[in-house]
């Protein structure tokens, strides 16, 4: 098991640390899989906020994956996919692809709605999952998880973050 520092991100207009129950899920889970949360932090839904949380953390050399959780939908102010996607060296066009697919036997065809992404940012792996607590379960125990397992196989990110810094 090789132990990554992970970063939290909820994007919302309304939550606190007090009722964020997907960044408690996913913290927990970060915790439980032997990682460190070396960061945790609410900002509004507000593409230059997100940006500049973002930003700080991808230019941390401590910090080797961010999740966030909300603003990934389409009503007006969900601007996580515009505030995130820009910053991407390259973007990991599985991780959304798949993560709707998963979604879709939860939700059914709601999961259109789903706007999830994941990329590469200086080294630093970032996933942007939908605010619910069960979309930050589903992406989390589905995917992400074992992606930061370095004993997961025949192949994960965990491996490749020593050679991401090479680059």
């Amino acid at each position: 098991m090789t132990a990554l520092n992970c970063a939290v991100l909820t994007i919302s207009d309304s939550r606190t640390l007090a009722d964020d129950t997907s960044g408690e899920f996913l913290c927990g889970s970060i915790a439980a899989a032997g990682h460190a949360v070396h960061s945790r932090e609410i900002v509004r839904d507000n593409v230059y906020q997100i940006r500049a949380r973002i930003s700080a953390w991808i230019a941390d050399d401590d910090i080797a994956v961010i999740i966030t959780s909300g603003g990934t939908g389409f009503t007006g102010r969900d601007s996580t996919p515009e505030a995130i996607a820009p910053l991407f060296d390259k973007e990991i066009n599985g991780f959304g692809e798949l993560f709707r697919q998963i979604s879709f036997d939860e939700i059914g065809s709601s999961t259109i709605q789903s706007r999830a992404l994941g990329g590469l940012a200086n080294a630093t792996l970032i996933f942007c999952l939908p605010g619910s607590r069960g979309a930050a379960q589903t992406g989390w125990e589905k995917i992400i998880r074992n992606q930061l397992d370095v004993d997961f196989k025949p192949c994960n990110f965990a491996e490749l973050i020593p050679r991401f810094r090479e680059q």
